[in-house]
């Protein structure tokens, strides 16, 4: 008498492996990010009116509407590929971050410290940045919330420090190159007197500020050529402070010239404006021409370097 032996059904579809049948995870919906964006629009849009009524309305902080415009065009660039990625949060990170952002505005616009009301701008964004999104985002943020550093005002005590040796130092090289070229030209501190008129190099001039304003104007230059050469790239970023202090000496010469040419008016009228204009093309072709120049360096080494190999 025969047994039949029974066995069981083989599935013939091959399982699939677990971390298939996990749902990826889907990007954030575009209203918990709006919820945020009008939060932070009903936080700080007192205190840029305050500051566009205040402080960003003088020669020495003019440059902060402008470093506020680019920040955020940078950050708005970035958006799709924000958008684009999965919402993996990073809660640990951005709850303290928030905290720190919160109470630093909360401070600041209590007791009228720019520096800390401002900067918490920076701060928040990270947050929101960090709750919705992740820590993968501010890959894509980082240069955007650093770029935006430059519009923070400094404490005044700091700016004085620094701006009067840098106001020193242009004043002696631009009388220096003055006098070297024929122009009747001395000095005494921080004044100029060419011919029959006199010039103090203001603040506005050759101080903390305005080498800020080009520091940035460098940094956004970096970002959008985007070097494959680290070398080049930091190289080129060393080099933008002493490009910054030659373009505060290449404007205050401009000024100086104007007036010992024309006369007080035209130095202290429209054509002072338009020394600011010089300032930055100075220092516009001047990141330009030193970045052509490292750029033929960098390819004189690397085409020597097969030749002595072989």
């Amino acid at each position: 008498m025969s047994h039949a032996v029974s066995q069981p059904i083989q599935d013939s579809t091959t399982p699939e492996p677990e971390a298939a049948l996990q749902p990826q995870a889907a990007a954030v919906p575009l209203t918990p990010w709006l919820i945020a964006g009008a939060g932070l629009l009903a936080m700080y849009v007192p205190t840029f009116w305050d500051l566009m009524h205040g402080i960003w309305s003088t020669d020495q902080q003019g440059h902060g509407p402008i470093v506020l415009g680019i920040g955020l065009w940078l950050l708005w660039r970035k958006w799709p590929d924000v958008r684009a990625l999965p919402s993996q949060p990073a809660r640990g990170v951005g709850w303290p971050v928030f905290v720190i952002g919160l109470l630093l505005y909360l401070v600041g616009r209590s007791q009228d410290i720019l520096l800390f009301e401002v900067g918490a701008l920076i701060w928040l964004i990270a947050a929101v940045t960090l709750l919705l999104s992740g820590a993968r985002a501010m890959k894509h943020l980082w240069f955007g919330l650093f770029f935006l550093l430059f519009m923070i005002p400094l404490p005044g005590v700091v700016v004085d420090a620094l701006t009067q040796p840098m106001k020193l130092a242009v004043s002696y090289v631009a009388e220096f190159v003055l006098h070297g070229v024929g122009y009747p030209i001395s000095r005494t501190g921080v004044v100029l007197q060419v011919g029959q008129y006199q010039l103090l190099v203001a603040d506005a001039c050759a101080g903390l500020h305005t080498l800020f304003t080009l520091e940035a104007l460098g940094l956004l230059y970096l970002n959008l050529v985007r070097h494959e050469s680290v070398a080049r790239n930091v190289a080129l970023a060393t080099l933008i402070v002493p490009i910054s202090f030659t373009a505060n000496v290449i404007r205050v010469m401009v000024l100086t010239l104007i007036t010992y040419h024309f006369g007080d008016e035209a130095g202290q009228g429209f054509l002072h404006g338009f020394a600011g204009m010089v300032l930055f093309m100075a220092a516009l072709l001047l990141i330009i021409g030193t970045d052509s120049v490292l750029r033929w360096l960098l390819a004189s080494r690397t085409n020597a370097a097969p030749s002595q190999a072989a």
